[in-house]
């Protein structure tokens, strides 16, 4: 039986019961309202009538009555309720979600409540979720095709290593030609490596808590350099190395490998016109701090103008066709991923210095 709430309310409260921007209500045990602010009229978009009228569970969405019922009941064995949010909905139709905290006064057999519409919240809350979803997907189809284009490369790699062990070297008189011969050769070989390494490094990201390794700076060097050989030959590259403060650090391997290969790589495609690459690598420890050392003397970067886009993807400064905007793309991400931080300094035509620090 709909109970009657004729009790003038305290003239001090009205104007915060009336004017709240919240939700207000007083409601009996037998589960209809009796007091009703015009926050919760506005928004719901009954009248006051219409709502005191009815039961409340029938303005509540049919999906959230049962699990609703069963939080009143405990507010009627006198248990407050806290953070508790359900549906309702609206005489247009729309649906809207409250945050609820509501007091039982079992002397009065009423229960006073406050709601926060959080539909707004509710609405991003499901976004945010779907985003993630959509992300997660494209995520799984990139990482499939970085497999399958890592794996799918080997076979006519494999092709062309074998075409060139059945060139008889011996059968050439021409040096050059030997020479060119036997870097393609030394090329493919170091590229396949490179495939293989991408595939298991694919295969050990699926894993959790994949552990670091302990790589070692020259031994990975060794590898690049031997992989682009050609290219450092053509471009006349000097490379001024020391290792001697810090020979190995922990740190992936393929990663490491990834990183020279950028850096290297740019340092070439953007050097000085007729003036021939000079590369120094080092490393450094300092009060536990360890750290890798790159600087070339290249074009350069005006750090006032793109200093603050210089590892984001796609991002072209030099007009060169060859640019994709990708490679210190790919050393902030790969450095970054495994705890560490990369800087650069730059000056126009004077070159550019990167210092990456390892994750302790």
């Amino acid at each position: 039986m709909k109970n009657t709430f004729n009790k003038p309310m305290n003239p001090q409260l009205k104007p915060f019961f009336d004017q709240s921007m919240d939700c207000l209500c007083i409601a009996n045990y037998d589960g209809y309202f009796v007091k009703i602010n015009p926050a919760l009229i506005k928004l719901l978009g009954y009248t006051e009538e219409e709502l005191k009228s009815k039961l409340i569970s029938e303005f509540i969405h049919p999906e959230d009555r049962e699990r609703t019922a069963s939080f009143r009941e405990r507010l009627k064995n006198n248990v407050p309720l806290v953070d508790f949010e359900n549906r309702y909905v609206c005489k247009s139709g729309a649906i809207v979600w409250l945050h609820w905290t509501s007091i039982p006064l079992e002397s009065k057999r009423l229960i006073y409540a406050i709601a926060k519409d959080i539909t707004h919240t509710k609405t991003l809350e499901k976004e945010r979720i779907l985003h993630l979803s959509q992300l997660s997907k494209v995520n799984e189809k990139l990482k499939y095709q970085n497999y399958s284009a890592s794996h799918d490369l080997r076979s006519p790699l494999n092709n062309i290593m074998s075409l060139a062990n059945l060139l008889d070297l011996r059968k050439i008189d021409d040096t050059e030609t030997k020479e060119i011969l036997s870097l393609i050769k030394l090329s493919t070989e170091g590229l396949k490596n490179t495939l293989n390494a991408y595939i298991d490094s694919y295969k050990a990201s699926d894993l959790p808590d994949t552990e670091l390794e302990e790589v070692d700076f020259k031994k990975v060097l060794d590898k690049v350099q031997g992989s682009i050989s050609s290219l450092i030959q053509r471009a006349g590259v000097t490379f001024r190395i020391d290792f001697g403060a810090l020979a190995s650090v922990n740190f992936k391997n393929i990663y490491l490998e990834s990183v020279f290969l950028n850096l290297i790589t740019n340092s070439i495609k953007y050097s000085r016109p007729n003036v021939p690459p000079i590369i120094s690598i080092s490393t450094s420890q300092e009060n536990g701090e360890k750290k890798l050392i790159y600087k070339d003397n290249g074009l350069g970067f005006d750090m006032e103008k793109v200093g603050s886009l210089i590892f984001k993807l796609n991002e072209k400064f030099h007009g060169n066709e060859d640019s994709k905007g990708v490679g210190l793309y790919l050393v902030h991400e790969q450095v970054t991923s495994l705890g560490g931080s990369i800087s650069v300094d730059s000056q126009v035509n004077q070159g550019t210095t990167f210092v990456i620090r390892f994750k302790d």
